[in-house]
């Protein structure tokens, strides 16, 4: 039986802090074999930075490639056109090292170990680790050794997590993700989704792409936070 999942919006309680201050969410959909949503990390960790407690950032899954649609070949001229057009000179714009990975592998098994760390209190050890042992280090992601191995590099149980990958736990949290993606026309990621918290995304600001320059995010909080 496939769990179903509330959207991120009807699990909040409303748009302020206990001290009265004024809070905005951040939704972001995302996937581990995206190259422009690694390259996004660096303007959401200054958001982070900046607004601590203000701005919650909620990673949401979204495959780009799900079953049966076929992966990338991961020599062919479209990704390497990509690369060397946009996600070199971006990566290098922001001190960050990517290299075009040797597989393109499904990502359903990466994302549900992602929601098996959120649950043990490890998603953004768990994010950062899946991000980095593709695209810094050209692993199968797809492969449930590898990650086992990642899931380990940043202090996980390896036998839960073998036991939820192999009976499908979090299936159910990434095809509801993705479900409330497409009811939000998401076609592209990563999607950003930026609202007063408790409001539903529609009402908020979407910006799509990675956003390195320009304070887009940063200024779509603060329209966030002045309408709370």
């Amino acid at each position: 039986m496939v769990e179903r999942y509330p959207p991120f919006y009807e699990s909040v309680s409303g748009g302020s802090m206990e001290n009265g201050e004024k809070r905005a969410r951040i939704t972001v959909f995302s996937d581990y074999v995206c190259p422009f949503c690694y390259l996004e990390e660096p303007d959401l960790a200054r958001v982070r930075e900046e607004y601590g407690d203000r701005v919650e950032v909620d990673w949401r899954a979204y495959e780009l490639r799900p079953d049966p649609i076929p992966t990338l070949d991961p020599d062919g001229e479209y990704l390497h056109r990509v690369w060397n057009a946009s996600v070199y000179p971006m990566a290098r714009s922001l001190g960050m090292t990517l290299r075009l990975p040797p597989v393109q592998p499904r990502s359903r098994k990466a994302l549900e170990a992602a929601e098996f760390a959120r649950e043990k209190g490890a998603y953004d050890r768990m994010h950062t680790a899946l991000f980095r042992a593709f695209f810094e280090e050209g692993r199968d992601i797809g492969d449930v050794e590898v990650l086992l191995e990642v899931g380990e590099s940043v202090g996980l149980d390896t036998d839960e997590l073998r036991a939820s990958l192999e009976e499908d736990r979090y299936t159910g949290k990434v095809v509801g993700d993705e479900e409330l993606a497409r009811k939000l026309g998401v076609d592209s990621v990563p999607t950003v989704f930026v609202v007063p918290d408790g409001a539903p995304p529609h009402t908020g600001e979407r910006i799509t792409g990675a956003q390195p320059y320009g304070g887009r995010i940063e200024a779509a909080v603060e329209r966030a936070l002045r309408c709370v």
